[in-house]
C-alpha cells in the first residue's frame, strides 16, 4: 500500500493503474525518514543475489552524489561494510522524480483509515489533510512495515512478546576521539547509569559502550526498548522515548572532559522500528529455514544478511552468520495473508519468526519483495485470479525481464 517504492513502480511498469499512498512527506521509508541510509545486502559470496528496480535506484543515487559502490567481492569484510551508503536527501528526491515520471497516482501525507474486502474489490477509506476519501482496488499491497492495512482489514497479525529495540539516529561532532581519556569515559558512564542520568540501554549495549558510541558519532546506536511500532499510540511513545534519550545522552556527554564542545548536528525525523508485527501468512519462514538457505518451490527472491537480533533489553546484538555459500530465499506464500489471497505484503512484515525476520527485515530484501509484490498484484488483477494462482513461471519471467534476480529452483 505504501512505503516500498519498488512495488508501485513494478505494477505501473506492467500497465496496472496504481495508487501509491505514503504517510510521510516523501518516499524511501526508513532510508529517508529514519536515516538508515545504507541499504544492503545485495551481494553474497562475491556475487550479486538481489537486483531489480530498487538496486537500480540505489546505484543512480550513488552515482548522482559522486560516490562509489563498495567492493562486493571481498567476503572477509564485515557485512556492514558491504552495505551501500546513499545520500538520503538526494535518494529521496530521486525516488519522487522516478515515481512522478512513472505516471502512477501518488498521495503523500495520507494514511489508510479502513479496508474491507467485498469478495470482488477492496473498499478503502484514505485519510488525508482534506478528510476521508473512499477508493476501491482490485488488489492490495501492504508495504507499511507494520501490516497496517492487513490489520485494518481484520486479518491476523502476530507480535512477539519481547520485541527488538528501536533506534533514533543522530550525528555528533565537536570532539577528537583519539584525545579522549578512555578510563575517564568508562567511569563517567558507570556513574551516569548508577545515578539514573543515563539508561543502561541508551548507548546500545552495556559494559564499555561509550568509546564505540563516540567513535561512530552516535550513528544507528541508541537502543529504545519496548517500542510498539504497529499503533499510533506506540509510535508516539517511541518518538517521546527517542527525544528523551537524545537529551539524556547529550546532557551527559557535555559533562565529560574533552566533550565540552560537543554538538548535535543531526537527529532523524523518525524513530526506526526494527520489529513490530508480521502477518499470519500461508507460509512462515523460520530461523532454521533461513540459516539452512532453504530454496522454496515458490521462491520469489533471495535474501542475504546475518540473523541480527538486537536484544530486547537493549544490551547489544546476537548475530548468527550464514555458512559460506548459503543464500536464503523468500517464498511467495510468506507474503500472502492466510485469510485473504487477494492481498500481498512486502518488507518487514512478511510471515516469519523473530530470528528469520531479524534478517529478512533489511532494505535490499524489502526492495526485492516489494518488486515481487507489485508484479503479483498486477498479474493477478489482470488474470482475475488470486495472487497464488499467478503461475510461478510467469511471475519469474516478468521479474527477470524487469532486472530482478530470482533463485534457481531445486531440481
Amino acid at each position: 500500500m505504501y512505503r516500498c517504492y519498488s512495488r508501485p513502480l513494478q505494477a505501473a511498469q506492467l500497465g496496472a493503474r496504481t495508487l501509491l499512498v505514503e504517510k510521510n512527506a516523501g518516499l524511501g521509508g526508513t532510508t529517508t525518514s529514519a536515516n538508515v541510509a545504507f541499504p544492503g545486502l545485495f551481494h553474497a559470496w562475491g556475487e550479486q543475489v538481489i537486483a531489480g528496480i530498487g538496486w537500480e535506484l540505489v546505484c543512480r543515487a550513488v552515482e548522482l552524489s559522486g560516490d562509489a559502490l563498495p567492493d562486493f567481492r571481498d567476503d572477509e569484510r564485515p557485512h556492514w561494510q558491504r552495505q551501500v551508503r546513499v545520500n538520503a536527501p538526494l535518494y529521496g528526491a530521486l525516488l519522487l522524480e522516478e515515481v512522478h515520471r512513472s505516471g502512477l497516482d501518488l498521495r503523500l501525507h495520507t494514511m489508510p483509515a479502513s479496508a474491507h474486502w467485498t469478495g470482488e474489490l477492496w473498499e478503502l477509506q484514505l485519510c488525508g489533510k482534506d478528510g476521508l476519501e473512499p477508493v476501491t482496488a482490485r488488489r492490495l499491497v501492504d508495504c507499511t512495515g507494520d501490516a497496517d492495512v492487513i490489520g485494518l482489514a481484520g486479518l491476523e497479525r502476530r507480535r512477539n512478546q519481547d520485541r527488538q529495540p528501536g533506534t533514533i539516529d543522530i550525528r555528533l561532532s565537536g570532539y577528537d576521539v583519539d584525545a579522549l581519556d578512555h578510563d575517564e569515559l568508562d567511569r563517567g558512564h558507570t556513574e551516569a547509569v548508577r545515578s539514573g542520568a543515563l539508561l543502561a540501554s541508551d548507548l546500545g549495549s552495556r559494559g564499555r559502550p561509550l568509546l564505540p558510541f563516540l567513535a561512530k558519532r552516535g550513528e544507528n546506536a541508541i537502543h529504545l526498548v519496548g517500542i510498539e511500532g504497529a499503533t499510533s499510540e506506540g509510535r508516539t511513545a517511541g518518538e517521546l522515548a527517542g527525544a528523551a534519550a537524545v537529551l539524556r545522552i547529550y546532557r551527559f556527554l557535555r559533562t565529560l572532559p574533552g566533550l565540552e564542545n560537543l554538538r548535535l548536528d543531526f537527529r532523524a525525523p523518525e524513530v526506526g522500528v526494527r520489529e513490530s508485527v508480521t502477518i499470519a501468512a500461508r507460509t512462515t519462514v523460520t530461523g532454521e529455514d533461513y540459516l539452512a538457505g532453504r530454496v522454496w518451490a515458490d521462491s520469489v527472491c533471495n535474501s542475504f544478511y546475518p540473523i541480527d537480533i538486537h536484544r530486547p533489553d537493549g544490551d547489544g546484538i546476537d548475530k548468527t552468520h550464514l555458512r559460506h555459500g548459503v543464500v536464503p530465499t523468500v517464498p511467495r506464500d510468506a507474503m500472502v495473508p492466510a485469510g485473504n489471497p487477494y492481498a500481498v505484503v512486502a518488507g518487514l512484515c512478511v510471515g516469519s519468526d523473530q530470528a528469520a525476520n531479524s534478517a529478512l527485515r533489511v532494505q535490499a530484501t524489502a526492495m526485492a519483495t516489494g518488486q515481487a509484490a507489485g508484479a503479483l498484484a498486477a498479474m493477478s488483477a489482470d488474470l482475475g485470479a488470486d495472487v497464488t494462482d499467478v503461475p510461478m513461471s510467469d511471475l519469474r519471467r516478468v521479474l527477470v525481464r524487469s532486472g530482478a534476480i530470482v533463485p534457481a529452483l531445486p531440481v
